[in-house]
C-alpha cells in the first residue's frame, strides 16, 4: 500500500494560492484515475485507487499546514504504511516556478508542512515531490516586511499567468507520481529530475 499525500491548507478562500499546489496535484492526479474524495480518515479527505496491481490512498489533510504532521501520522499508521511508500507533495519556493524536484529524503527546508510531518513521524526519510512556485522579489532581501510578505505571497489567489504555469506543471506530477508508485522514487528521479535540466541532489 503507498500513501500520496498533497498539502494545502482546506477552505475555499485558499483553494486556488501557491500554497495549496500539493492539493492541485493530488487533485489533478485523482480525477486522471478516476478517484473520488469520498471518505474522511485520520483528519484528512481520502480515496483509493490501484496502479498496475499496486493499491494507494491519496490523500488532502484537513488540518492547516503547519498541523500537517497530525493528519499524515493518523495515516501512516492507520494504514501500516512503511516511510519508503510515503509520498508528501508540496510547494516549494527555492525551486523555480513550474520546476519539479523528486527526493527520497531529506530535510523540512524551512516548510511549515514539512516540519510538522517529520516531527509528528520522527523521521525525514520519506520521498518528497516539490513542487517549484518561486518567491517574489520583496522576499529576496531582509527587509522587516520579509515574513509579511511570504505570507501574502503564499496565500493570495494565483495570477492567471502563474495560474497557467501551474496548470502545464500538473500532468508533470502525475506521471511523476505514476512513476514513483510502479517503478520507484529513484527511477522517477532519474526521468523527471534530469529532463528539466536540474540534478537528483537539487
Amino acid at each position: 500500500m503507498k500513501l500520496i499525500v498533497g498539502l494545502g491548507n482546506p477552505g475555499g478562500e485558499y483553494a486556488g494560492s501557491l500554497h495549496n499546489a500539493g492539493f492541485m496535484c493530488v487533485n489533478y492526479f485523482a480525477r486522471r484515475h478516476k478517484i473520488r474524495f469520498d471518505s474522511s480518515k485520520g483528519k484528512a479527505r481520502i480515496g483509493t485507487g490501484k496502479i498496475n496491481g499496486i493499491e494507494f490512498v491519496v490523500a488532502r489533510p484537513q488540518t492547516y499546514m503547519n498541523r500537517s504532521g497530525e493528519s499524515v501520522i493518523r495515516l501512516v499508521e492507520k494504514y501500516k504504511i512503511d516511510l519508503d511508500d510515503l509520498l508528501v507533495i508540496y510547494d516549494d519556493m527555492d525551486l523555480p516556478f513550474g520546476k519539479i524536484r523528486i527526493r527520497p529524503h531529506g530535510s523540512s527546508g524551512g516548510h511549515k508542512g514539512m516540519k510538522s510531518i517529520i516531527t509528528e513521524i520522527g523521521s525525514q526519510d520519506f520521498p518528497r515531490l516539490r513542487v517549484g512556485i518561486g518567491r517574489p522579489d520583496s522576499t529576496k532581501d531582509h527587509s522587516e516586511d520579509r515574513n509579511a510578505d511570504v505570507i501574502t505571497y503564499l496565500l493570495s489567489e494565483l495570477p492567471p499567468g502563474d495560474k497557467k504555469i501551474i496548470d502545464d506543471t500538473l500532468p508533470m506530477v502525475n506521471e511523476a507520481i505514476r512513476c514513483i508508485i510502479t517503478e520507484g522514487v529513484t527511477e522517477a528521479m532519474n526521468r523527471f529530475n534530469n529532463t528539466q535540466g536540474g540534478n537528483n541532489e537539487f
